[in-house]
């Protein structure tokens, strides 16, 4: 046997040149080519629910994964979802962070309604030349400072940059003191914004609210139409950084109507929205409860976090507590964890609209659309301050 790999070795690796550098050299190169060549690892599959945890992803804005990525392998990437940053500082993406690409497609002309139960009536509140898209970590719902809700989106933008009316209607706030309907210059929305639109929803008003604002240029009483620049980017009221913070409003201009404005604006032209329904095994609602999603086309990686507790409202159909917007149309697959399971489902992103799922504990992900609406959902009034 060792007489036959020796004879192996002298005709795969021979060695005859006397000079001694060529000897050095040929000898490097014979090791490396006579290396045992090991079999490449096979990719793992998506996960399961018998599948161990694997490490949660960064929260990082839609962050590219290596191009040498099999479609259906998890990737280590840390440190985990519920590590977010400080929240009374606030974070912008870095070059490092960026999304794969900020270009986006036009969006659909307002009112996009692609089917009965959807309602894109309001055009992005920061033009198409700009960052227009809500910041991962500071979605709807979420709860940030003091335990306080966040009863819109935000977008990061420059001060300065121009703030557009998502639509046609009345200026019927502008100014310090949106939330005490009083002028306080200690108004945690600084200068801010609402406008009552001249188009409501099943025969309710629909307001819009801008906030933190530098400076603005409309005033209570005035017509604007979609599009019309009613001020600037700022950092004014309760906030660390310039961004504009963006609500939908239904029935009244008041902090606990909100809605998920992701489910208001138009989406880019192609693209859509994903919203889900996150329950428990006994159907109650998980809350701050992360969801992964990754692009089985080009294996980018997003991740949203489920609505906190008071001040949130639910779509009157969907009645989801998660919602994530801007999804290029394609397969995807999504899983989070539950009782450290791995749960995950394989789903399709239409373009133009809303794909719904809904995960109920150890049963996992369905892809049943939700019962006919129920009447309008009132919340009970609490005390809260809200936040950026």
């Amino acid at each position: 046997m060792i007489q036959s790999v020796q004879s192996t070795l002298k005709i795969r690796c021979p060695i005859r040149s006397h000079n001694p550098l060529s000897i050095l050299l040929i000898l490097v190169l014979a090791l490396t080519a006579c290396q045992p060549i090991s079999p490449a690892p096979l990719p793992t599959g998506a996960p399961t629910a018998e599948s161990q945890p694997p490490p949660s992803p960064t929260p990082l804005l839609a962050p590219a994964l290596s191009t040498a990525t099999l479609p259906g392998e998890l990737h280590e990437i840390a440190p985990t979802p519920t590590d977010l940053p400080d929240p009374l500082r606030f974070v912008f993406p870095t070059q490092a962070f960026s999304p794969v690409s900020a270009w986006r497609p036009p969006l659909y002309e307002t009112p996009w309604e692609p089917t009965p139960n959807d309602h894109f009536y309001f055009s992005r509140p920061i033009g198409a030349d700009q960052v227009n898209w809500p910041l991962a970590i500071y979605r709807y719902g979420g709860i940030f400072f003091e335990n306080t809700v966040h009863s819109g989106i935000d977008i990061p933008a420059p001060n300065g940059t121009p703030v557009l009316a998502a639509g046609d209607g009345e200026v019927i706030w502008a100014g310090w003191g949106l939330f005490f309907l009083q002028e306080q210059f200690n108004d945690p929305y600084g200068i801010a914004i609402a406008i009552k639109h001249s188009f409501g929803y099943k025969g309710s008003p629909l307001y819009t609210v801008y906030g933190h604002m530098d400076d603005y240029y409309v005033v209570r009483g005035q017509r604007v139409k979609q599009g019309d620049m009613i001020g600037i980017v700022g950092e004014t009221g309760k906030t660390t950084g310039p961004h504009l913070h963006f609500e939908v409003r239904l029935s009244e201009n008041d902090y606990y109507r909100s809605r998920n404005p992701e489910l208001w604006i138009a989406p880019p032209q192609g693209w859509g929205i994903l919203g889900g329904r996150i329950l428990d095994s006994d159907g109650r609602r998980l809350e701050k409860h992360t969801i992964h999603i990754r692009s089985t086309a080009t294996n980018q990686y997003w991740f949203v976090i489920t609505y906190g507790g008071t001040a949130v409202n639910s779509d009157d159909y969907y009645q989801e507590n998660m919602v994530i917007g801007d999804l290029p149309a394609g397969q995807y697959v999504i899983w989070t964890s539950f009782n450290n399971v791995i749960y995950s489902k394989t789903i399709e992103i239409k373009p133009g609209q809303v794909t719904f799922v809904r995960f109920v504990g150890t049963r996992g992900f369905d892809l049943d659309w939700p019962p006919p609406p129920r009447p309008n959902f009132t919340p009970p009034a609490v005390e809260a301050t809200p936040e950026e």
